[in-house]
């Protein structure tokens, strides 16, 4: 679909929050492992780590997949949101395996106290509201723009906000109670949504990059779209691909041969603005036939 310029502004201002509540929450968390060498935090860490991976790659894909196509890439650029989100897939995996490992292997081995609680929950606390402001105003953007990297990234970081949450109640359960071990089994938990949420990305990009259909209610609801706009007979060869955040739609329909050019042209030019409207991520050739009664 065409990028406005408030679109991507918007969509700009959305990359470059979570940019910087990625680099912001690394600080703080770097500091919280130093300081109680927590795995929970450390899971934590490597979460925000990964965003900040994430995020910086989304915005690139963003600034990318805005530019106009070219003589090399006459379908737009949007495939490069596939791209980055595989890349992204396999980063998450790595991480997550790496926590998995770590806190599989502490939990073996004897009991180790935390240390400095009331300090590392103060910093995992700032980091849920911080998290929790960038979902926020993500979720607005994404209503307002459609943009499914906006839309992934905010769910991405409202997955964070569990571990978040975990780390700040390993470290209070270890403050209180002296459960020290509750630290590794939140961090395997957290390591193991890392895995699942790597897969479940890593599938998704995987059909985009292989020309895969649209979902079928927007396939059905473009086809009801058109069997019921005045003027068209009829329509064959509904085709869809997605390509990151944009469907492309091609569409043949039968029309009057007995009425002019122009008023045939009028009818295409009306529908495509309809189905455009209703899937505003599409971007729609409608090719026109002579309807044989």
């Amino acid at each position: 679909m065409p990028y406005d310029a408030p679109s991507q502004k918007l969509n700009l201002s959305a990359g470059f929050a979570s940019v910087s509540v990625a680099a912001v929450l690394v600080g703080l968390k770097l500091w919280a492992l130093w300081a109680t060498g927590a795995l929970s935090i450390a899971a934590s860490l490597a979460d925000s780590a990964m965003d900040l991976f994430v995020s910086a790659a989304g915005l690139a894909a963003i600034v990318y997949a805005a530019r106009p196509a070219d003589d090399d890439h006459t379908f737009g650029h949007s495939s490069v949101e596939d791209l980055v989100s595989l890349g992204q897939a396999i980063f998450v995996a790595a991480s997550g395996g790496l926590i998995l490992w770590a806190s599989v292997e502490r939990l073996m081995a004897p009991s180790q106290p935390l240390t400095a609680e009331g300090a590392g929950i103060a910093v995992m606390a700032v980091s849920a509201g911080l998290t929790a402001a960038l979902v926020l105003w993500q979720r607005r953007v994404a209503r307002l723009t459609g943009n499914k990297v906006v839309a992934a990234d905010m769910l991405h970081y409202v997955g964070d906000l569990l571990p978040t949450l975990g780390a700040i109640l390993a470290l209070f359960l270890s403050a209180r109670f002296g459960w020290s071990r509750a630290d590794s089994v939140i961090a395997i938990f957290a390591a193991l949504l890392m895995l699942r949420g790597a897969l479940q990305i890593g599938i998704a990009s995987w059909h985009a990059l292989m020309d895969r259909a649209a979902p079928a209610d927007v396939v059905q609801g473009i086809a009801e779209i058109a069997a019921l706009w005045p003027g068209v007979r009829g329509y064959h060869d509904l085709r869809t691909r997605t390509a990151g955040a944009r469907v492309f739609v091609q569409l043949h329909i039968e029309l009057d041969g007995a009425q002019s050019l122009e008023a045939a042209h009028a009818i295409a030019r009306s529908l495509k603005r309809a189905i455009r409207e209703a899937y505003p991520q599409t971007d729609v050739i409608i090719h026109m036939d002579v309807w044989q009664a």
